[in-house]
């Protein structure tokens, strides 16, 4: 009767009887001790893990708690960069920093409930030490992004010109910032390479001033011309009167006389006063009479004595 209790009971707990073989016919002594041990260990994991169960349920609500509040606080950060009217890259990387060190930390307290805390910190500086050597180009960009945030060369929003590219300044993030350009393409430059580079920031200011050069003919009226062309500049709006206009003779090409005009205006609006001039100079040009030449050769046939 207890023989048979013990099989049911064994049964109960595993789909192979440790004393029966598979035509269920008792086995060897040897074999039977064999079974029960591996029987033993599969309890053994099995209480193993219903012991640790609590532990992980409350690792894991650690974990999930960490990362809610991560987003509640960066979301905090934010909106409260915002109110301040902080720069739109600055804030983003700073609410991306806080968001990873949050969860970084709690996931650590989670594992510390497993583990030694210390032992796994060694290890992960250890870690950290040997894939430093083998990244240091992503650590390179990690810190040119924080010297960009720091030193504050440009923001969202800016006009640059980095090693040749050109753009809007989209996002600054932690290896990369992004650039549009004006034809909207997207240009991911690495953080590294721009604080190689010069860069040109083409938004810094508040005014510009917009350089253009017009070319008249050798036989027109250079004080007319010259008058034509600041009448137009004033006449734009958004061409800014303090400081004035200024044009210049600058250059006595070999087929025009070229004036230089210069002109400041809003930032905002170089290229619509750089276009409007260009094509409203050329229009009261025509309404004055004054020519602008085409490129021109005089050829001097000499005849033989």
């Amino acid at each position: 009767m207890k023989l048979r209790l013990l099989e049911v009971g064994l049964e109960a707990a595993s789909t192979t009887n440790p004393l029966l073989d598979e035509n269920g016919q008792f086995v060897k002594p040897d074999e039977a001790v064999k079974n029960f041990a591996t029987l033993w260990k599969e309890w053994d994991l099995w209480n193993s893990f219903l012991a640790a169960l609590p532990k992980i349920i409350l690792a894991v609500l650690i974990v999930v708690a960490g990362f809610i509040l991560a987003s509640l606080v960066s979301k905090l950060i934010i909106k409260g960069m915002k109110r301040h009217k902080v720069d739109f890259a600055v804030y983003n990387f700073i609410a991306k920093m806080v968001r990873f060190i949050i969860r970084l930390t709690f996931v650590l307290i989670a594992l510390s409930m497993f583990i030694k805390i210390n032992s796994l910190i060694a290890a992960l500086s250890a870690a950290g030490v040997a894939v430093g050597l083998g990244l240091q180009d992503s650590v390179s960009q990690f810190a040119s992004g924080v010297q960009i945030l720091i030193n504050h060369p440009f923001k969202a929003g800016d006009y640059v010109e980095v090693g040749g590219e050109g753009g809007f300044v989209s996002e600054i993030g932690f290896m990369t910032t992004i650039i549009t350009t004006y034809d909207n393409k997207r240009v991911i430059i690495p953080n590294s390479d721009i604080t190689k580079n010069r860069i040109i920031n083409f938004s810094a200011e508040k005014t510009r001033r917009v350089d253009l050069t017009f070319s008249i003919s050798y036989a027109d009226d250079i004080a007319k011309a010259k008058d034509v062309v600041m009448q137009t500049a004033l006449q734009n709006e958004k061409v800014l009167k303090k400081p004035l206009p200024e044009v210049y003779v600058a250059a006595h090409s070999s087929s025009s006389i070229d004036l230089a005009c210069r002109v400041w205006c809003n930032t905002p609006d170089y290229w619509a006063v750089f276009f409007a001039m260009q094509e409203n100079v050329k229009l009261a040009f025509d309404e004055a009479g004054v020519h602008i030449p085409f490129t021109q050769m005089d050829v001097h046939i000499v005849e033989p004595k």
